[in-house]
């Protein structure tokens, strides 16, 4: 659900606004409109410098808590000394890229010294480095060798490299190109890269040592966002009375309006009007959600929070996205495989990773019920095994497709229910007549569809229950969907929106396949995975007698299996997890008649 909200209209003495701001940041409660700030030099550094802070945390974190750094560094210099390091390593990674290009380029021609070729240049002999294609210098060195004083150096991998000795200011014509003389031998090229790879190293210690005092660079984030805030109010707010006034405007929870209206009437220099948001406000957002819905937040807010004044769709969404999940998935074996996942996140991941741990947790559990109710286990039938043989199973591959259409279906009359009752509580019962006409149509042609399935001539195709009830719809649809328009334009607007409605509600409900497609071709990697396995190492035939090769096919069917189903794993739960968020925004969404909001509730407060 969406928390309710009350708006202030603050009126404040100018000098006071650092103070008020101050006592807002303390009770954390009140959200100040910035939204019409536009950001300056100054301000866009100093969102550099938050950002820049954000990242080095994000880096410490990763740093082992339990490895110890011989470097000392004081508290106040660790982001300086951390951003340094940052910078050492950088450069030192690009010295690295640079020398080991050199050394795969010059590696072929072999060791030399280069100062003796600087001695040799002195001397006015001066060696020139050429490189070509094998054919084309087995074609052409015959006569390259007549004009010019010219060695071969190495030819390997399709490529001869040679040399030309001369007084450097010759022009050499050959079907070649010329290397830059080098600047270091490999072995020096080779030392260099060791020395890069230690400033890495001695720079890595430093960061290790930033990393014990995380909390001073957390203090200094802290504080630059505090001044961002101030900047931001500054900016947003309205001035009056030539700068001696600022006019502000918050927001608070509902439940927290007596603490905030008491703050309010305490601070001197004040005044403000309360009152309840209107349509024409941008109302921050904030969601308030049972354990269930509040896992699935992570989704939804994935794609936008809903506009206030609108309905929270969290908690509606979130069964059938778990559902939606198990199906693509469509494996037991996998789903424990999540379902661990999760688990361990909730044990190791700390407060950070919970509502991640808790996603995948669920996901798992409704994986595990789903593969099991299909008969999978990674790729193997469970009613194979003798304890399941008599149980009934889902036939998946031949009873799901039409079923995948059935929950599309299901989802999309349920999301237009909600539209006609969010459009009727909000607008009034007669702006929800069109939605309601459509809902009818589709809702009555199914249920003919199944009375017709199983013997229900009353409500069948030709039956007058039928006819009515799509007449009914049609005179909604066509000619009472626009309660403002005149019954022509109903008419005209009523042709259009079918000709929209019916092209897209078949788009939505063929998207709904997916779910039998992914769930199928996942299952059947999973079976041609077990069958490679079996196959290329001889133990689908079974193991007559255990001997030595037998523990080699044992290997290598292992081998083939993790390999396999891992591959397998990954892309059905990129699959599961995508698909369905699809489903979810696209066709739920826009049945359900979902607005978004462009802000959060994002309350002042000390970090």
């Amino acid at each position: 659900m969406i928390v309710r909200m009350m708006k202030y209209d603050i009126v404040l003495f100018a000098p006071e606004r650092d103070r008020f701001i101050e006592s807002l940041r303390q009770t954390g409660m009140v959200d100040i409109t910035t939204s019409n700030w536009e950001p300056t030099e100054a301000d866009r550094n100093l969102l550099l410098e938050v950002e820049a802070r954000t990242k080095a945390l994000a880096a410490i974190d990763a740093v082992d808590a339990e490895r110890k750094s011989p470097v000392t560094v004081k508290a106040e210099d660790a982001y300086t000394t951390y951003s340094e390091a940052q910078s050492a390593i950088a450069a030192a990674k690009g010295d690295i890229a640079r020398l080991e290009k050199s050394l795969e380029e010059w590696t072929p021609w072999g060791d030399f010294d280069t100062d003796h070729l600087a001695a040799l240049a002195k001397a006015g002999v001066v060696i020139r480095y050429f490189v070509t294609s094998s054919s084309t210098y087995n074609k052409g060195v015959a006569e390259w060798s007549e004009k010019y004083n010219l060695s071969l150096v190495s030819q390997a991998d399709n490529f001869a490299r040679f040399v030309v000795i001369g007084n450097g200011t010759e022009e050499i014509d050959v079907d070649a190109q010329e290397l830059k003389a080098p600047q270091m031998s490999l072995s020096q090229l080779t030392a260099a890269v060791k020395q890069a790879q230690a400033r890495i190293d001695s720079a890595e210690e430093v960061i290790v040592a930033c990393a014990a005092h995380r909390e001073a660079i957390v203090a200094e984030l802290s504080a630059l966002k505090t001044e961002l805030q101030n900047v931001k109010i500054s900016s947003s707010a309205t001035q009056a009375a030539e700068g001696l006034l600022l006019v502000l405007e918050g927001w608070a929870e509902q439940s927290n309006a007596p603490k905030v209206d008491a703050l309010l009437d305490a601070s001197p220099n004040l005044v403000y009007v309360k009152s309840n948001p209107t349509p024409e406000d941008n109302t921050p957002v904030k969601l308030k959600n049972n354990r269930f819905a509040r896992i699935f937040e992570l989704v939804g807010n994935m794609y936008a929070l809903p506009k206030y004044g609108t309905i929270d769709l969290t908690p509606f969404f979130a069964p059938f996205y778990m559902l939606f999940f198990a199906i693509c998935l469509c494996d037991a074996g996998y789903g424990s495989v999540i379902l661990a996942a999760g688990i361990a996140l909730l044990l190791k991941g700390g407060v950070k990773m919970r509502q991640a741990a808790l996603f995948s947790t669920v996901c798992g559990v409704a994986s595990v019920a789903f593969g099991f109710a299909a008969n999978s286990f990674f790729g193997m039938t469970i009613s194979d095994a003798p304890l399941f043989e008599d149980w009934k199973f889902l036939d998946f591959q031949n009873q799901f497709f039409y079923a995948s259409l059935g929950i599309g279906i299901f989802q999309i009359l349920f999301g237009m229910a909600i539209n006609i009752v969010m459009t009727t509580i909000t607008y009034g019962f007669k702006n929800a007549l069109g939605s309601l006409g459509w809902f009818l149509l589709i809702f009555s042609s199914c249920a003919a569809g199944v009375a017709g399935m199983v013997g229900a001539e009353w409500y069948s195709f030709s039956s007058v229950a039928y006819m009515a009830t799509v007449g009914v719809a049609l005179v909604l649809m066509l000619l009472l969907n626009k309660p403002s328009f005149n019954i022509f334009a109903n008419f005209g607007v009523g042709l259009w929106d079918t000709y929209n409605n019916i092209t897209g509600l078949l788009s939505d409900l063929l998207s709904y396949i997916r779910l039998f497609a992914i769930g199928l071709s996942g299952g059947v990697l999973a079976l041609v995975f077990n069958s490679l396995a079996m196959g290329l190492t001889g133990l689908d035939a079974g193991i007559e007698q255990f001997t030595v090769g037998t523990v080699f096919q044992i290997i290598g069917a292992s081998a083939i299996l993790l390999i396999g189903h891992g591959i397998n794993l990954f892309m059905s739960t990129i699959s599961s997890f995508v698909h369905p968020m699809r489903l979810t925004f696209v066709e739920f969404f826009k049945n359900a008649g979902f607005e978004m909001s462009t802000r959060a509730f994002e309350p002042l407060k000390n970090e």
